[in-house]
């Protein structure tokens, strides 16, 4: 008995018996053409896209360095001098060239006052995201909520008891006011944040750290720290941002002693006039530790909230 032998299967034929072409192979890499053409113009469209939302994004910021390098006949212009010669003297009028003021005090505090809140809200933050993460608490949902609520009240409301309680104990006018005032507001997103990125990391890697006979702060130091590197950064420049840029309390809870860059930036505008070179040179010199910052961790930015913080 001969073995069957497979034919391929014939394909319609007409009534008179012939076969009828397919058309689905001969059609199918034009097809997939189009579909590339139309894909790639897509893509071409959301680049172009992108790139425009972002030139009208970085546009008002790149008017201002070009304005802070203008004298201010030049900058008073309407239309505004686009090619007119550059100077320093808003730099320079900003560093206290004509009117005595030195911008370093301010610039002190604010740096103190941010890096220190910043590195008190990590060293809290860290454990309680553990708990709500990794080793989870009962109803910590509440918990997460009720800290996500503190951020619903303005802060505008909270002035007045925050003036009146740092005026009984002797506490206005002092960067450690406002180094717990920054710690306060940024520990909430924090922690937010840094539980995203802790449920992000293999509780097997935890468990065999213990194993090992690694005891807590050995976990941490050893394998939570380095893992969460990227939303540790994230959260980390997130909290120094809003400390560097806060201004309310600032304003209100300091005058001589203790007042900030943004506060110290506010002075610029007077009710003689508007400078423009002058005030947008202070608004740079002002920004340029954050941008440092964000340049300097932009990678680790972008790698922490990919991580999970933006779920």
């Amino acid at each position: 008995m001969s073995a069957p032998t497979l034919e391929r299967p014939a394909g319609p034929t007409t009534g008179g018996g012939r076969r009828v072409r397919s058309t689905r192979a001969s059609s199918a890499p034009g097809v997939v053409a189009g579909r590339t053409l139309g894909g790639r113009a897509r893509g071409g469209l959301l680049g172009l896209l992108a790139w425009i939302v972002g030139l009208a994004f970085f546009a008002p910021v790149a008017w201002m360095v070009l304005t802070s390098f203008h004298s201010e006949t030049d900058a008073a212009t309407n239309p505004p001098s686009i090619f007119a010669p550059l100077t320093l003297d808003g730099y320079a009028n900003f560093f206290g060239a004509n009117s005595g003021a030195s911008p370093w005090p301010p610039l002190i505090n604010s740096a103190t006052a941010s890096v220190v809140s910043t590195l008190l809200v990590l060293c809290l933050a860290l454990p309680a995201a553990y708990a709500l993460s990794i080793r989870p608490v009962q109803k910590w949902s509440d918990v997460m909520f009720f800290f996500l609520s503190t951020k619903m009240l303005p802060m505008v409301a909270g002035l007045l008891p925050i003036y009146l309680i740092a005026s009984r104990i002797g506490a206005l006018d002092s960067v450690g006011l406002l180094i717990v005032l920054y710690t306060s507001m940024n520990l909430p997103i924090a922690v937010w944040m840094m539980r995203s990125f802790l449920a992000e990391i293999p509780v097997e890697i935890l468990e065999a750290a213990a194993l090992d006979g690694a005891s807590l702060p050995s976990i941490f130091r050893r394998v939570i720290i380095p893992i969460s590197g990227p939303g540790l950064a994230a959260t980390a420049l997130i909290c120094f941002i809003f400390s560097w840029n806060e201004l309310l309390f600032a304003s209100v809870l300091t005058s001589t002693q203790a007042f900030t860059a943004p506060v110290f930036l506010t002075s610029f505008v007077t009710s003689q006039g508007l400078f423009l070179a002058k005030v947008c040179a202070a608004a740079v010199a002002v920004s340029f530790p954050v941008l440092v910052a964000g340049f300097a961790a932009q990678d680790k930015l972008v790698q922490g909230l990919s991580l999970g913080a933006v779920k």
